[in-house]
């Protein structure tokens, strides 16, 4: 068996407090729902909870399980703390202490923590598919441990307060009914809310009812974010049960039945998802044979997902002899973007083995097609989704071709290709936002009032940050990517006189483009032209590299170079691309504070880990011959595996060193731009044997 594990602490590093407080860990459930949290224990954000349910529409992800206090009693008598608590001055100090190491092992959090002589292990799984939590405790060592001391008395206290998991923490209580069965309990609110079961085995559970409410409880980060800070918790009282070699205790937290619940024991809950697991490293080429792939499969599997809350949607799927399959964009916030799901497609899906998942994805995304258009995301608890956007549906063109140079699968193309070409004519005759095709050029615009439909689309109040409105750079690329594509899909599978039209289209949309975006007095491409205003914007960002990264390069390659050397020189950095160069008038340094004050920088200098990708393809395209240069850029996102959310890739980072991780703490394209690129610059590894890394 393959045995990842990623040391995200030890007691014996610098600032280990901070370093407890400031990482963080997630695992996820394959429906969307998840458990997350800092490795310390405590409190940070609204989203840090054992168990955030995926459920079924209109609740959407709900904050069920938020916190659970454990408390020992060692053979000597003395009492001890496991997870950290917050002292008056906001530092983790008590209980870190016994923290010895954190490490992820086959992608899962396990804590190893020492009390005098006394070692305990602590693990957590999700079940898969499922709204279960599993938290395991493991006496490994025990000194004092005798017939006289058999083992460690321990209590577990529960905490919760039932909300959409990104309400404000404020959000008034519910009332709570708790009924209570030997040792364990049931807690509803008397809505059609799905109850919280929790149960406790191992040596003689009891349960004490006493309930007691934690008042202000501190959710530092979401002040920061300039959110409420402040709630309450409430616990219905604490678990009694003894901890021995022989008898591990597991808490089981669920949103499902008993009967549900109690279909895995808590003994095979970890060596199913092990099992799992180990599988997803067997499928994916090169797992066994590198660590930081192995690590980045893993990674991936996070954001693939049967999304809960469409039941009616994943009817319709299975009814065709499909599933529902989709993308979560990024923990905690995001729901399924279409955008990033076709952007991540190859390297979640594709570089991961995982073919059939990918086929799923691309005919989920078809069926939701309108006006020509695949949608921008889908809203928390909503079964509709939201349609504005100008290049998700193009960057479904691309998904599809990676699909097809993985598989060859030439029945899905055929299946897909009506619905191909009814983009295609939508945006040729005009859809929504003012998508369209300007027939005087054949190069796409887009652009409505108070939307932001480009991947740079932070919109706040009302305030379009970077409209981009007009012809952008990257648009227009991925507008002749797809033309390209479809004349040759059509001239192999359908229609040659199709075929003939859309070549048509693409050079004329080629010409036009190499006439109108070459920017002369700057050596490089314009970033949007003929706008509302008919000016040029000549602002340096990293969205003209797609015109020379996508597998269809629309920019004479005459100009590659001084595009691929530009964006080294002022965007590259150890973990991304700035979204905007220094020096330029809006350039922001740092990602930080209110919301408004973060969107004003989101897309305005903040780094973004995804476009390594796009970069790395680009500089392959420049130097061929230099893939272990193009290996080199990649370090940095290696390392930073152990940091922020150990095993996993933030969205941004700050624009300026030390390059501060912000956003998401994992972010599906980051993860997938990494991991694809990782392959992409790979040289041939010999055969040996399977990884032990720690």
């Amino acid at each position: 068996m393959i045995q990842v594990s990623r040391v995200g602490w030890q007691s014996d590093e610098p600032n280990a407090n901070e370093a407890l407080v400031d990482r963080e860990w997630l695992v996820t459930n394959g429906l969307g729902g998840y458990a997350s949290g800092t490795l310390a224990g405590m409190v940070r954000r609204r989203y840090h909870g054992l168990l955030v349910a995926a459920l079924p529409n209109p609740f959407g992800r709900t904050m069920m399980l938020d916190h659970l206090v454990e408390h020992l009693r060692l053979p000597d008598g003395s009492a001890r703390r496991l997870s950290a608590e917050e002292t008056d001055a906001g530092t983790a100090m008590h209980g870190t202490e016994h923290l010895e190491e954190f490490r992820l092992e086959m992608g899962l959090p396990i804590w190893t923590y020492r009390l005098d002589n006394v070692v305990i292990e602590k693990r957590i799984v999700l079940a898969y598919c499922q709204n279960t939590v599993y938290l395991r405790y493991s006496l490994l060592d025990a000194p004092g441990t005798d017939r006289a001391h058999p083992g460690i008395a321990m209590s577990l206290r529960p905490a919760m307060h039932f909300r959409p998991h990104d309400a404000p923490v404020s959000r008034p209580f519910d009332p709570y009914t708790l009924s209570l069965t030997g040792n364990r309990f049931e807690v509803s609110t008397g809505s059609l809310l799905p109850s919280l079961k929790i149960q406790v085995d191992g040596q003689s559970p009891t349960f004490e009812f006493f309930p007691e409410r934690q008042e202000r409880v501190n959710y530092r980060w979401e002040a920061d974010r300039g959110y409420e800070a402040h709630g309450t918790l409430w616990s219905p009282g604490q678990f009694k049960v003894t901890l021995t070699r022989a008898t591990p205790v597991t808490l089981v937290a669920s949103a499902e039945t008993w009967e549900t619940m109690g279909a895995i024991d808590p003994d095979r809950a970890w060596r199913y998802e092990n099992d799992r697991r180990t599988r997803l490293l067997h499928i994916a080429p090169g797992a066994d044979q590198d660590l930081t792939t192995a690590e980045l499969v893993l990674a991936a599997d996070q954001f693939v997902i049967a999304p809960a809350g469409r039941t009616e949607d994943a009817a319709r799927a299975r009814a065709q002899g499909e599933e529902l399959r989709s993308v979560i964009a990024g923990y905690h916030w995001f729901t399924d973007w279409g955008r990033d799901t076709m952007i991540s497609l190859e390297g979640l899906t594709l570089c991961t083995g995982r073919l059939q998942t990918a086929h799923f994805i691309l005919h989920s995304f078809a069926r939701y097609t309108r006006n020509g258009l695949i949608p921008n995301l889908f809203p928390e608890g909503s079964q509709e989704g939201l349609y504005h956007t100008a290049d998700a549906t193009l960057w479904f063109f691309h998904a599809v071709d990676r699909y097809l140079a993985y598989s060859s699968d030439r029945v899905t193309l055929r299946l897909l290709l009506p619905t191909l070409e009814q983009i295609i004519d939508a945006h040729v005759k005009g859809t929504d936002f003012g998508i369209g095709v300007d027939p005087a050029d054949g190069l796409l615009r887009q652009g409505q009032d108070g939307f932001a439909l480009t991947w740079m689309d932070a919109l706040c109040d009302g305030w379009v940050v970077t409209p981009r409105r007009g012809k952008a750079v990257e648009i227009n690329a991925l507008w002749f990517n797809a033309l390209t594509l479809i004349g040759q899909w059509m001239a192999g599978e359908r229609s040659p006189e199709s075929a003939v039209r859309y070549r048509q289209m693409a050079e004329t949309a080629k010409a036009s483009f190499n006439r109108l975006f070459w920017n002369e007095s700057k050596n490089r491409l314009f970033d949007v032209i003929q706008g509302p205003a008919e000016a040029q914007d000549d602002s340096f960002r990293p969205n003209q590299l797609l015109a020379v990264s996508l597998p269809n390069p629309v920019l004479d390659p005459v100009h590659w170079r001084a595009i691929v050397d530009g964006a080294a020189e002022a965007l590259l950095t150890p973990v991304g691309l700035r979204s905007l160069a220094p020096g330029e008038p809006d350039f922001k340094a740092s990602y930080h504070g209110d919301l408004r004050t973060r969107d004003a920088a989101y897309h305005q200098g903040t780094v973004w880990s995804w476009l390594i990708g796009p970069f790395v393809d680009a500089w392959l395209k420049v130097y061929p011959e230099s893939r272990s240069n193009a290996r080199q850029l990649l370090r940095g996102l290696q390392t930073h595996l152990g940091q922020a959310c150990v095993g996993s890739v933030s969205e941004i980072f700050d624009a300026e060193a030390p390059f501060r991780p912000r956003g998401c703490i994992a972010q599906a394209w980051g993860v997938a731009e990494l991991l694809r690129a990782w392959r992409l610059t790979a040289e041939p590894q010999p055969i040996g044997e399977p990884l032990v890394h720690r």
